[in-house]
């Protein structure tokens, strides 16, 4: 018989939420099988599926040790590097400026090397951050972009920072502006970009028309023109919703891909960039509800300083911007 003793990061899950996490080993018919027959108690008593555990709530599992890890290994975030460019951290958040080519999380294949296992690494190394304290959670990221954009990526090192954060950024109570260079000049030095976008899951792209399509997504970003100069515009581009590719596949749709971006635009640019040239680099915090323990953050600004492609393509950071 193993115990769990609920702490804070734990507290808030149902019971078979939190035993999922806490013995990955179990299959789920077990799980489920266990709960019915008592050998999953809480606090000495039969539970059910949906109880909602809470803080110093005591689970008994009354299971084989073969679902239990055998030896303690070595975690795998240890395989990353620890160190991250931290641009806030405090005792809830930490806001990392992730560099163009690398992976936020492992996909189809694994991975040692992700921004979420560098996070990981970086927290257990200050102390911030040790599994063994821990049930279920582990830091987790609250946004993600993509593998070749820079920029400002939102990690919650406990678990109300992932609640709460999880659903303002549903609520788009989080405001998210990007610089991006594409190629040309946009007609209109500013405007709102409205498309319908249809995700095609083998090629990974996302198709943007200007008219309903079954199945289609509603886009919309706003852009201002900041500078041109050789052909090349600096854009700088708000999401008002969040789809995948959205600014890359918006811009193309108009006839103005990001500089180095080989999957929307039509060849090779001439730059020779392995990355579309795109940064994530403001983040403000625009809270319309209550946002419990995170209040503190409402109306602060956040913002990287550099792009590693402004300054190769003639362009300078636009420091009033910041």
């Amino acid at each position: 018989m193993k115990e769990f003793t609920i702490s804070k990061n734990d507290a808030g899950q149902r019971m078979d939420k939190f035993i999922t996490k806490a013995i990955p080993k179990l299959p789920s018919s077990l799980l489920y099988k266990y709960i019915r027959l008592k050998r999953i108690k809480l606090n000495g008593k039969r539970c059910e599926i949906s109880s909602r555990l809470s803080v110093g709530d005591i689970v008994q599992c009354y299971v084989s040790d073969e679902f239990f890890e055998a030896e303690e290994k070595r975690p795998e975030f240890m395989l990353a590097p620890a160190t991250v460019d931290v641009v806030y951290e405090d005792e809830n958040i930490l806001l990392i400026n992730k560099p163009a080519g690398l992976l936020v999380h492992e996909g189809d294949q694994w991975c040692a090397d992700t921004l979420i296992a560098r996070i990981q690494h970086y927290l257990y190394k200050k102390g911030d951050y040790d599994p063994k304290s821990e049930n279920s959670f582990v830091p987790a990221l609250c946004n993600r972009i993509d593998r070749n954009t820079c920029g400002i990526v939102i990690a919650a090192k406990n678990a109300a920072t992932l609640r709460v954060l999880n659903d303002k950024i549903k609520d788009r109570e989080l405001e998210k502006k990007y610089l991006c260079v594409v190629k040309g000049t946009p007609k209109k030095q500013s405007g709102l970009l409205e498309h319908f976008l249809i995700k095609n899951e083998k090629t990974n792209t996302v198709e943007a028309h200007k008219e309903p399509k079954p199945g289609a997504k509603t886009a919309k970003t706003k852009y201002r023109v900041l500078s041109s100069r050789d052909g090349m515009s600096l854009c700088e581009a708000e999401l008002l919703t969040g789809r995948t590719h959205q600014i890359r596949a918006q811009f193309a749709a108009i006839g103005h891909p990001l500089i180095g971006d080989t999957k929307y635009g039509k060849a090779k640019d001439g730059h020779g960039f392995n990355w579309q040239a795109l940064c994530s680099y403001k983040l403000t915090f625009r809270f319309e509800e209550d946002a419990e323990h995170l209040a503190y953050l409402d109306g602060k600004t956040f913002s990287v300083k550099e792009a590693w492609f402004i300054d190769k393509l003639g362009f300078k950071f636009p420091k009033e911007l910041l």
